[in-house]
């Protein structure tokens, strides 16, 4: 498979990536270990994934410590792999996000630190502020982009306003944000922009919190313990939970015709998309890993990716 090129960057990327909000997220889930979360990057190294998506919020840096020390071995070259890692979240300040240059360019540094490189394929800024002009936070690492430091630049979680002022130099190149086959708000507005201006997209929680990999059915609920954070989740409740396991049924005979599980078909599905770049769902384990790594030899038809987006069109 092809490469894709991020933006206006010099960055190719294989379309299926890692999200490693699980490698070093001790914050974020409980019981996880380091040396399996450092297994599980080697496990995308050697499968065919080569990008791998971090951010300073996972694990207030662990992930891009256990990622950096992954880079040392000697079994990776450097040159061959793609690291985009974020920053904004504040030390110490749950929900305070900074994009002042100074703070960003301090960030770069610490990262690179961290992450034992002498540069950063894609640098995100992950959440907007309240008070930085956006333009003026890019403009802050397109200087680190022309000394060398990163070679990408990106913003996450941004609404239209905030991205067309980020963009207003034409600096962006990458922007990631949530969307899956349930949640495609982006293709309205955000997709037909970010084609105008060669920016490229990437999505995060593309499987949806495990709904698009058909291991929940009508009765699952019931199951849940009263006190599951799924139960808080507007995917989980009602008739628009049913309405998303009614159509992800239906995509089970289509994997079974292409040898896939459900979860390959559907990473497959955004892989064959024309809009997005690169896929990055996470991983706890190496297994998880490998069984995502198998989409990559999908060859999915263009017959089975509009009777896919059909499904899923009310959505």
């Amino acid at each position: 498979m092809a490469e894709i090129r991020i933006g206006h960057s010099q960055v190719y990327a294989e379309q299926l990536g890692l999200g490693a909000n699980a490698i070093g997220g001790h914050n974020l889930f409980a019981n996880l270990k380091d040396e399996t979360g450092k297994e599980v990057v080697r496990t995308a190294l050697q499968n065919g994934i080569n990008l791998i998506d971090t951010a300073y919020a996972y694990g207030n840096g662990r992930s891009e410590e256990l990622i950096g020390e992954v880079l040392q071995e000697n079994e990776f070259d450097r040159s061959r792999v793609i690291i985009a890692t974020k920053a904004a979240h504040v030390p110490g300040q749950k929900g305070v996000f900074n994009n002042s240059p100074e703070f960003l360019t301090r960030s770069v540094e610490e990262a690179l630190r961290r992450l034992q490189t002498d540069y950063i394929d894609i640098f995100y800024i992950h959440f907007p502020d309240k008070e930085t002009p956006k333009n003026e936070a890019v403009a802050a690492l397109h200087k680190l982009k022309e000394a060398g430091k990163i070679r990408a630049i990106g913003v996450s979680n941004f609404s239209m306003t905030q991205l067309k002022e980020a963009n207003q130099d034409g600096y962006v190149d990458v922007v990631e944000d949530k969307f899956s086959l349930i949640h495609r708000e982006a293709e309205k507005e955000r997709w037909p922009y970010l084609e105008q201006h060669n920016i490229s997209f990437v999505p995060y929680f593309p499987l949806a919190s495990g709904l698009l990999t058909g291991k929940y059915h009508l009765n699952s609920l019931q199951s849940m313990a009263p006190d599951d954070p799924r139960k808080k989740n507007p995917d989980f409740q009602g008739e628009r939970f049913e309405k998303i396991i009614q159509a992800v049924e239906q995509l089970a005979p289509i994997a079974k015709n292409n040898q896939a599980s459900i979860a390959q078909l559907v990473l497959a599905w955004y892989m064959k998309n024309p809009r997005i770049s690169v896929v990055i769902p996470g991983a706890k384990k190496p297994e998880q890993v490998r069984d995502n790594a198998r989409a990559l030899d999908i060859h999915l038809s263009s017959t089975d990716y509009h009777t896919i987006d059909q499904l899923f069109k009310d959505f």
